[in-house]
């Protein structure tokens, strides 16, 4: 059974996020500053495996995801360049951008998408929506509370007040939500990467955690940009399909 077609929790979750948790746990072990210290720097091995792991995934994606998965690449390996070397706003372990970074974030877009996609997310949208906002506002708080995270804690809120007209989006970008924060966690305790103690390290009025709980927020910009570049290049079914999405909707308010 395809992921798309999981019915039940268990199926979808670990055939989309579930699958994507293990790899981001196990691939950045290998870029460790534990790993390097005490064995070797595997950053090059965890490249060569990304390149593999997102070269399979391509192939078996449809074509559609597949286009938009090199879009997040591209606008992945601009934004690293902008917000790390560029603000500061984050510093990877040997002060570079690893090759396998962009590549993750296309892996994490896919693995967030396929799962908003399965049966049982679509069956059971409003509860999950619910349960994640809940969880977001306790994960962001706890951080503000004990963390003095106050700039994880406006990006969080500032996603949620987005999302307030985005019933369509809302579901991905909370699932992208804890996707991110796992991602984070992971990353920064094997200190692949680290956040200053204020936002850019240069706003005193926003203190930060490493990692901000909020982060995710950032990653409105790569399914925008995905989104953004794809419409452009397929403009015309693009227009199509919003008419079809469209006269749908009116069928049915009239029906009610």
């Amino acid at each position: 059974m395809s992921a798309v077609a999981s019915k039940t929790f268990f199926s979808a979750f670990t055939k989309t996020l579930g699958i994507l948790c293990v790899y981001i746990f196990l691939g950045l072990s290998l870029d460790s500053l534990y790993v390097a210290e005490n064995y070797a720097d595997l950053q090059w091995l965890a490249n060569i495996i990304m390149v593999m792991v997102f070269s399979i995934t391509l192939f078996n994606v449809t074509p559609r995801i597949r286009e938009q998965l090199v879009y997040a690449v591209i606008i992945g390996f601009v934004g690293e360049y902008l917000f790390s070397l560029g603000m500061g706003m984050y510093t990877y372990r040997l002060e570079n951008i690893p090759h396998y970074i962009p590549m993750g974030h296309a892996l994490v877009y896919a693995g967030v998408l396929y799962f908003t996609k399965t049966v049982f997310a679509k069956n059971n949208i409003k509860i999950l929506e619910k349960i994640v906002i809940v969880f977001m506002l306790f994960y962001a708080v706890l951080f503000l509370i004990f963390k003095n995270d106050v700039f994880g804690f406006v990006l969080t809120i500032a996603t949620l007040l987005i999302l307030r007209k985005k019933k369509r989006e809302r579901l991905f970008y909370v699932t992208m939500y804890l996707a991110v924060a796992f991602l984070e966690i992971v990353g920064t305790s094997f200190e692949c990467w680290w956040w200053p103690t204020t936002a850019w390290d240069v706003l005193p009025f926003l203190p930060s955690h490493n990692p901000p709980s909020g982060i995710s927020f950032f990653y409105f910009l790569l399914d925008l940009g995905c989104l953004y570049l794809y419409k452009k290049r397929h403009e015309i079914a693009w227009i199509r399909m919003k008419n079809i999405r469209k006269m749908k909707l009116n069928s049915s308010e009239n029906l009610n």
